[in-house]
């Protein structure tokens, strides 16, 4: 790993920050249960589409305050949702205040939130939606969903790919053909439109979690295609490399050539490609819950959050925070290419 981080930073120093804007995402959202400061589906009712919130350290007298603070925000109109911040009472930022009782990692039972404010005092990092929940906390939840889609996703991708690229190199013949077809035939159909239509296919009263799974293998079922057929052209190639009619002729079984010797020898090529083919998979849980056919209310995906800004041009000027989830999905797909293309480089064998 560190070998690997330092050809990192020595190849590509905004991939190398990239990398680790990925692990504090993805850290951030294992345990999202700790670091939100509110569950996701906590209701502050007094408080739709609240701006968010600022800390400060200087009150209003201009007094120094070493521990931040917060003022509480108060709706004077609200049927323009028009706020205004009470500077009758600070709120202090405390750490592992006490909330309502959750699981972290669905296992360990808490009552202790990393941080948030005293008894009586509101903190909206991001603002809140409509229904008043806190944007921040949805964010961390929602990124359990947009992320881990790409990674699972990819990873059935990955083994669809390999292996039926693998075999279709390596037999040749009437499997080739075969296979090779049922490939063209999936990738002749666009991509967003199949999608739409095998999820169709299934019913809309599914539960969040039955939608997560759909939306992970219809993804897949379409991103294994390029795959398998890039890796059936290395393996046409490498097939006839003396180490494999080496193996050949010591006796070893098919499926162990395959495994053992043909495969790893494309993982310079693969791995890099799954790197840069994670973003179509959170952009396509994305597109699809922007259009309703995803992950649904109350769990958040990123997704799902943006869909309420659609053709709402009041939410659009007057609460602008609500686009955050957008920034993050840029943020996500700008890191995974910009750490995809250094991996093209660090992985080929001819630059080292």
């Amino acid at each position: 790993m560190r070998t690997f981080l330092r050809r990192l930073r020595k190849t590509n120093k905004i991939a190398y920050f990239s990398f680790w804007i990925l692990v504090l995402l993805y850290l951030s959202a294992v345990f999202a249960d700790l670091i939100s400061p509110y569950p996701y589906d906590l209701q502050h009712r007094d408080y739709p589409l609240c701006p968010p919130t600022f800390l400060h350290f200087f009150d209003k007298e201009g007094k120094f305050h070493i521990r931040p603070f917060v003022y509480n925000m108060k709706l004077v109109n609200p049927s323009l949702n028009t706020y205004e911040i009470d500077y009758s009472k600070i709120y202090h930022i405390k750490f592992f205040v006490k909330g309502p009782k959750r699981k972290i990692l669905g296992i360990i039972p808490s009552e202790r939130y990393l941080f948030g404010v005293e008894d009586g005092g509101k903190i909206f990092l991001f603002g809140t939606d409509m229904h008043g929940r806190d944007i921040f906390s949805r964010i961390l939840y929602g990124a359990r969903i947009s992320l881990s889609i790409g990674i699972v996703g990819v990873s059935i991708s990955f083994l669809l790919g390999l292996l039926i690229g693998g075999i279709s190199g390596y037999f040749g013949g009437k499997i080739d053909t075969f296979l090779m077809r049922v490939v063209e035939i999936i990738m002749m159909f666009p991509s967003f439109y199949l999608m739409l239509a095998l999820r169709a296919v299934f019913p809309t009263n599914l539960s969040s979690v039955q939608v997560y799974l759909l939306i992970v293998v219809i993804l897949s079922l379409i991103g294994w295609a390029s795959l398998a057929r890039i890796i059936r052209g290395m393996v046409l190639s490498l097939k006839e490399e003396e180490y494999i009619l080496a193996a050949k002729s010591l006796g070893l079984s098919t499926p162990r050539i395959i495994i053992r010797h043909l495969i790893p020898n494309t993982f310079s090529y693969t791995i890099t490609a799954l790197t840069l083919s994670i973003p179509g998979y959170i952009i396509g849980e994305s597109a699809l819950s922007l259009l309703g056919l995803g992950i649904q209310e109350p769990y958040p995906s990123w997704g799902n959050m943006l869909s309420v800004t659609i053709g709402n041009l009041r939410i659009l000027t007057t609460a602008p925070w609500m686009l955050i989830p957008g920034f993050f999905i840029f943020l996500t797909i700008i890191s995974f290419n910009f750490l995809g293309d250094a991996l093209r480089d660090i992985l080929d064998p001819r630059k080292w």
